[in-house]
């Protein structure tokens, strides 16, 4: 009876021992005697240890710093860049057998294909195409990445630092495009201008009158002022009589 008893226990102790919980974002790689077996998804499983081996892996996405790099571009400017890249693994048997770190791995080949890809690009390519740089690099490394039962769903380009004398130089430039785009709008405005008195000129030419009447209202506007002295030419009396004249032709009812 007490070996019964025995037997019990231990059964119901092997069972505990064996049992194996499994997150909704794991999946369990499962060895018999060394041999893949399959893989088991989420839950409660059971794993008959010693003969039977599990090997936990995570399906969520990871996001993983690349450090900062010197690389010299094309146009042969010395730069640091640092990324990131975010992957996932998408096959749990090759992620585990096919290699033995994937984030160590996934970190090299990251490093590398950063170097390689940006240093076919100049400098002002590299800022100016920040997107599509991305997308190659994010494709090399998935081309790498797959037969490791992995994904690399984006890479960034966070951080781009220049060296001092190349930021000088582009404040600079920076500095002379905006003294130039100002240099053509004040030039835009001239003209404009120029083109509205010539216009207006040809209307003062045509109507003589025109030109009496801005002069009574330039006066007009002088005379506002309490401390202003208006003089006024001899002539300027017939000016101003031929311009009545002319009003009262105008106004007159026909």
């Amino acid at each position: 009876m007490g070996l019964i008893a025995f037997i019990v226990i231990a059964a119901i102790f092997y069972v505990l021992v064996s049992l194996r919980v499994l997150k909704q974002y794991e999946r369990g790689v499962v060895f018999l005697l060394g041999k893949f077996e399959g893989v088991r998804g989420p839950g409660l499983t059971l794993i008959f240890v010693p003969f039977q081996q599990m090997v936990r892996t995570s399906l969520r996405t990871v996001t993983m710093q690349i450090p900062s790099q010197k690389i010299i571009t094309k146009d042969n400017v010395s730069i640091d860049i640092a990324a990131v890249a975010y992957y996932h693994v998408t096959n749990p048997e090759r992620a585990v057998i096919a290699i033995e770190n994937v984030y160590n791995a996934i970190s090299q080949i990251s490093q590398t294909t950063v170097r390689n890809v940006v240093g076919r690009f100049s400098l002002d390519e590299l800022l100016s195409n920040t997107a599509g740089i991305n997308e190659q690099i994010k494709d090399v490394i998935d081309l790498h990445t797959e037969p490791w039962g992995t994904q690399v769903t984006a890479v960034e380009i966070k951080d781009i630092e220049l060296p001092d004398n190349m930021q000088r130089a582009m404040a600079r430039e920076a500095e002379a495009e905006r003294e130039r785009r100002a240099k053509i709008v004040a030039a835009e405005g001239e003209y404009q201008a120029a083109v509205k008195l010539g216009e207006a000129a040809d209307i003062i030419t045509a109507h003589p009158v025109a030109l009496q009447l801005r002069t009574l209202q330039t006066m007009a506007e002088i005379s506002v002022e309490k401390n202003s002295t208006i003089i006024f030419p001899a002539q300027f009396m017939t000016t101003v009589q031929e311009a009545i004249a002319a009003l009262s032709k105008v106004s007159a009812p026909k």
